[in-house]
């Protein structure tokens, strides 16, 4: 009898099939891709915190097959090659190796990441970079508030360090290659999102250039480093989207016309591609221009949700060339890896009910991915 139905499930299957064929109608098939990338993006724990990250890379991350973790390192690092940067809670060579055996276990391929060009300041603080060396900022003549409010007057956001500094890169490429070194990669992540500085009028360097052309040229200078050594750069997306042109405004996308570079820059640069309210479909815009590119989520699950099946139906719906363009999803974490984990695992109690969080979107979009 089981036999019997079987065989009238699967010819009324197929005569349905044929019918909606000869009606124009296009049937998806059970998607078996994998995406090639699963990626986590977070803040590197304090020393304190390595174990505890540790513990949650074996017990959340592995288990879920995120095969990718960005870590964002900046100042925190005790660095030999230049330790006048190095800043506070600062891991030792001992934590990142703790962080590299876990990663190891499971196939992770960590990612370290140091805020190059942008981000060299945040709310009133200076970072490390400006701070010891100066002579590299932008803006030298903003100074930073004692209270810092947005908007403001100079138009501050976070500091930039000019491109065209001499004496920058022999320090930049120095923290690179040692970053790499002790983290056993071959891949870097530079940030380089939300720059607001560059190219201003009054510095005597840069003033008068194209932003473009300044940042495609910043980008090209660490991408040609790394590639010495066969290693691979990353960045986030946003400057080189048209702000105007798509609406999405001077934090997703670029106003300030560096937006062109991405007809500059080269074509092995993967693509950081963030948008966290929207599912918006600018991963095909950097796949066309043949970008490799990884959408990015943060705290909307149902967005979360949507990016992901939209990345799956990219890689379904592209010719061979265009398909691996699309490269995957990144849950990024934009508090405190402690306070993070405190979240992930209930002990804030602040977040109590709300859904609207990174734990949630994390779960959601790793359950869709795995599905």
């Amino acid at each position: 009898m089981k036999k019997i139905l079987l065989a009238l499930t699967i010819f009324g299957f197929a005569l349905f099939a044929n019918e909606a064929k000869s009606a124009g109608y296009q049937i998806t098939p059970h998607i078996t891709d994998t995406l090639p990338i699963r990626g986590f993006a977070i803040a590197a724990p304090r020393p304190t915190g390595v174990d505890s990250f540790v513990t949650f890379i074996k017990k959340e991350l592995i288990p879920r097959h995120v095969n990718t973790l960005i870590l964002r390192v900046d100042f925190s690092y005790q660095f030999k090659s230049h330790p006048e940067l190095i800043d506070s809670f600062a891991l030792s060579e001992k934590d990142v190796k703790k962080i590299v055996r876990a990663c190891k276990k499971g196939d992770i391929k960590v990612v370290p990441q140091i805020n190059l060009l942008g981000h060299q300041s945040w709310a009133n603080r200076t970072d490390k970079l400006l701070s010891v060396y100066p002579q590299f900022d932008e803006t030298p003549w903003v100074q930073m508030p004692v209270k810092y409010e947005w908007p403001n007057a100079d138009n501050l956001y976070c500091k930039s360090y000019c491109p065209l500094a001499p004496g920058l890169h022999k320090i930049i490429f120095d923290l690179i290659d040692e970053i790499c070194d002790v983290f056993e990669t071959d891949a870097f992540h530079a940030g380089m999102d939300e720059v607001f500085y560059i190219g201003e009028s009054k510095c005597p360097r840069c003033g008068g250039h194209d932003p473009a052309q300044l940042f495609a040229d910043e980008v090209r200078r660490i991408h040609d480093h790394l590639a010495e050594s066969g290693k691979q750069l990353w960045i986030w997306g946003d400057r080189l989207l048209d702000g105007k042109t798509t609406g999405l405004g001077e934090w997703e996308a670029s106003m300030n016309n560096t937006y062109r570079a991405i007809d500059m820059i080269p074509k092995d640069v993967i693509i950081c591609d963030w948008h966290y309210e929207r599912a918006d479909q600018t991963p095909v815009y950097f796949a066309m221009k043949g970008l490799k590119v990884i959408t990015c989520t943060f705290r909307n699950a149902d967005a979360g949700v949507e990016q992901v099946e939209d990345m799956y139906k990219f890689r379904q719906r592209s010719t061979p060339e265009m398909k691996e363009s699309f490269q995957g999803i990144m849950q990024t974490i934009w508090t405190r890896n402690d306070l993070f984990l405190k979240e992930y695992y209930g002990e804030n109690s602040s977040k109590a009910g709300d859904t609207n969080t990174t734990t949630n979107c994390f779960q959601k979009v790793f359950s869709a991915i795995n599905q």
